[in-house]
């Protein structure tokens, strides 16, 4: 899975919409997000995380509080997915990050704003 991060601005001043813990080992975000491919139009896009191995979350009163100027880093490393708030280039960035999520796999569906 790949997502085009230039084509959403690597995410930055997104809305953090929702974080769902669906099960410990299956995490859902959705994010509402500016999209180049339509003449820069919102639109919500939903990360869904299956086979988390590490997660730093916050609570869902506090994503409206969450700095979204830097946008997201999503990684693949060593056969895992990693998402993070803010600019970070590897692995041990992401864990100084406010949220981050590893995964084994990643899937991404749009929907309107």
């Amino acid at each position: 899975m790949s997502i085009d991060l230039d084509r959403f601005d690597n995410f930055k001043d997104a809305q953090l919409r929702l974080v769902e813990v669906v099960s410990p080992s299956h995490i859902k975000v959705t994010l509402g997000v500016q999209d180049k491919a339509r003449d820069f139009d919102w639109i919500s896009l939903t990360l869904e995380f299956t086979g988390i191995v590490d997660a730093r979350l916050p609570k869902e009163n506090q994503l409206e509080f969450i700095d979204m100027s830097d946008g997201v880093s999503i990684l693949k490393d060593d056969n895992k997915f990693v998402f993070a708030i803010g600019a970070c280039y590897n692995i041990s960035t992401i864990k100084n990050s406010i949220f981050y999520i590893i995964s084994t796999d990643l899937k991404s569906y749009e929907s309107p704003f």
